[in-house]
């Protein structure tokens, strides 16, 4: 069993912020694989999904803990299906990549992520696969409503794409998981082009 984890603020006021990519890509997700979020508990929303192109059941998770603590969601679900660090990928949104663009990566630090940080406070291991969302720098020092704001126009569309990128190497990855590096090469060299 794996476990995919978007990050991302709780609320109808949250929905499609930049902050929110990791949502909207496990969103699509499990639009993609017939799976839904059909639980609450662990501080979160989850379902199970079982398609029968998938390799094992993957178990999909948003943390309803607000950013910052997403760790308190995920290390008891981990825990109570018996998952370590390496059954985990976290997708989430970077502004250290160009809007629109994706990277796929085995384990690291977190960035300066504070979502990603607590996952990795909460486990004492930085051994988790991610996919980060580009979401590009802000044109002004102000990086909170940055990253609390809601795209428009090409930034919308820009964003869109890289979600749907992050969707569907989410279904690469559980139809064949022992292809991480092969999916990483594809993904992360998938570039936008224009406005498309």
């Amino acid at each position: 069993m794996k476990l995919f984890v978007g990050l991302g603020n709780p609320g109808k006021e949250y929905e499609w912020t930049r902050h929110n990519m990791g949502f909207v890509a496990l969103d699509k997700f499990a639009e993609m694989a017939n799976g839904s979020f059909d639980h609450s508990d662990f501080k979160g929303q989850y379902g199970i999904v079982k398609n029968p192109l998938f390799s094992e059941p993957i178990l999909i998770l948003k943390p309803q803990t607000f950013m910052n603590l997403s760790g308190t969601s995920v290390r008891p679900l981990a825990d109570f299906y018996k998952l370590t660090p390496s059954d985990i990928i976290v997708v989430y949104d970077d502004m250290a990549i160009e809007e629109g663009s994706i990277r796929l990566r085995l384990d690291g630090s977190s960035g300066g992520h504070k979502g990603m940080q607590n996952i990795i406070d909460m486990f004492s291991s930085n051994q988790f696969r991610r996919i980060r969302v580009g979401i590009g720098e802000p044109p002004s020092k102000d990086s909170v409503n940055y990253v609390l704001g809601k795209p428009k126009g090409d930034s919308y569309d820009a964003l869109n794409f890289a979600t749907d990128n992050a969707a569907k190497a989410l279904r690469d990855i559980a139809m064949d998981d022992s292809n991480f590096s092969k999916i990483m090469s594809k993904y992360n060299s998938i570039k936008r082009k224009g406005n498309d």
